[in-house]
């Protein structure tokens, strides 16, 4: 072995006494060297502080000491630490503090990239992640929270059951829908009597029983929207509203036939009978019923979740399908409303003191005013507000009918027999 190798071997022997050596210095801290041969770092924290007479003083506010456990070899008391300007407060390097989730940074222009403003992120954006620098779209399907930091789900609307606007019409129409049915089962009762015998009593009882359908109809409207239900709930309404019209205006010629047929040498008389009222109505219905068959096989109404009208919901309702078979299919309503209205005013100075034409101008009158005004606030509203308009016109105009055409005939029966016999009707008195 050489003098080199001697060298390097007591070099070894002597680190190893080196690094397990222990012992006291002149200041009387205990001395040694750690596993690399090196001794412990100790060292004072020192801050500069001014003092009153601008002298500066070297502070001890803490200290460092490696052989201390890693939690407290660094121990600093920030109170006694003094700032610039004197100031006990730690500075901060920033202009603006950190911006929370829902809030999107926006730098200021010509200042430094660490000042900026925290914005609000808009309606339907989010932003999760504190210091974004943009914030995030959420789905079609969903809406920012309040806070927005986070997508929630939509609100689904439609006129339920459950809302009290739903509840009150659905309420509104079964109650309506028994008024026909207790008038009809007083004319089945009284129907001998001159009054229920009068302008035809089979169209009577058809009327009463379809405006009975009519207030039950508007209850198809009400409730989660569905395939089926947006199929029904026009075509029932149109039909239904059809030959309510249609028994309206089979009455109304039969009053006028029934009347000009007492004149002498009229060949109305041959058209006085219950067929050609089934005529009237059988082929108004039909051209309403043909409507809805082509309306349904080309282009039916449809389901659809409505996600542009409200930017918060999503609006489960039904499409018209093609807007001019649903407009033709209100139209032609409305045309036999006046017909009905036409031939009811030509006849209201008809003789006799109870003239069903009077009453049948003013049931037409009612129900004209009623979808006049239910056009432009159809068409202004969405939603559910919008099928409630639909409704409410529905119940409003049946309700116009039977006040105007059956009111009288039904306080007559109940509350004046004493007129409920065919020289009162006729407009005569019995002398003694």
């Amino acid at each position: 072995m050489g003098w080199k190798g001697m060298i390097d071997e007591d070099a070894k022997q002597l680190l190893h006494y080196v690094k397990n050596t222990h012992f006291l210095d002149s200041a009387g801290k205990t001395m040694f060297f750690d596993e690399n041969g090196n001794p412990p770092a100790i060292y004072d924290v020192v801050n500069w502080q001014l003092t009153e007479r601008e002298q500066v003083a070297y502070v001890t506010v803490g200290h460092f000491n490696s052989s201390s456990p890693k939690s407290y070899e660094l121990i600093v008391n920030d109170s006694q630490i003094v700032w610039n300007q004197g100031s006990t407060q730690i500075p901060k390097s920033i202009c603006t503090e950190s911006c929370l989730p829902g809030y999107r940074k926006a730098l200021r222009e010509r200042q430094p990239v660490c000042c900026y403003d925290c914005i609000p992120c808009s309606y339907g954006e989010i932003s999760n992640l504190s210091d974004s620098m943009e914030c995030m779209k959420c789905p079609d399907e969903k809406w920012s929270n309040n806070r927005r930091d986070q997508c929630i789900a939509k609100v689904v609307e439609f006129l339920s059951f459950e809302d009290v606007l739903g509840s009150t019409l659905s309420a509104l129409a079964i109650f309506s829908s028994t008024i026909p049915s207790i008038i009809l089962i007083t004319f089945i009762k009284y129907k001998n009597t001159p009054v229920v015998k009068a302008n035809n009593r089979e169209l009577s009882y058809l009327l009463l029983i379809t405006l009975k359908s009519c207030f039950l109809s508007a209850l198809i409207f009400i409730g989660q929207p569905t395939k089926v239900a947006c199929l029904l709930s026009q075509a029932t309404f149109g039909i239904s509203f059809a030959l309510c019209v249609s028994c309206v205006l089979a009455k109304t010629i039969m009053v006028i036939i029934a009347f000009k047929a007492t004149v002498p040498n009229t060949n109305l008389r041959k058209w006085v009978g219950s067929n050609l009222a089934r005529l009237i109505v059988f082929f108004c219905t039909g051209v309403q019923v043909t409507q809805c068959i082509i309306w349904l096989w080309t282009s039916p109404p449809l389901l659809e979740q409505n996600i542009q009208s409200s930017a918060d919901k999503i609006i489960l309702q039904c499409t018209e399908g093609s807007t001019v078979s649903f407009w033709c299919v209100i139209g032609y309503m409305g045309l036999l409303a006046i017909l009905s209205f036409v031939i009811a005013f030509l006849g209201r100075q008809l003789p006799h003191s109870f003239n069903e034409a009077k009453y049948i101008t003013f049931s037409m009158l009612v129900f004209g005013s009623v979808w006049l005004s239910f056009i432009p606030a159809y068409l202004s509203t969405r939603g559910k507000y919008m099928v409630a308009v639909e409704i409410f016109a529905i119940l409003s105009s049946s309700a116009g009918l039977v006040i105007c055409i059956f009111f009288p005939k039904w306080y007559i029966i109940l509350v004046r027999p004493d007129m409920n016999s065919k020289c009162s009707l006729m407009g005569k008195r019995i002398h003694n």
